[in-house]
């Protein structure tokens, strides 16, 4: 699979959950959140960064970029 060049951009499809987390580890030295469902459906929840409000504040700020993709 190291012949695969991610193109970016917006998909419908549902990606892999190690591709995702490999670009992340690419690109977030910073820290991360991490949201999804386990493998018994629940909610997992994981965040390298320890304040609670700079965790809501990076939350609120996807939420208000996933909420524009529709409007370009």
């Amino acid at each position: 699979m190291s012949n695969v060049i991610p193109l970016g951009g917006i998909t419908k499809l549902d990606l892999p959950t190690d591709r995702v987390l490999e670009q992340a580890k690419d690109h977030c030295s910073g820290g991360v959140v991490v949201m999804g469902f386990d493998d018994d459906g629940g909610l997992y929840f994981a965040s390298s960064i320890a304040d609670g409000g700079s965790v809501i504040w990076l939350l609120e700020l996807a939420k208000k970029r996933l909420m524009e993709i529709g409007d370009n």
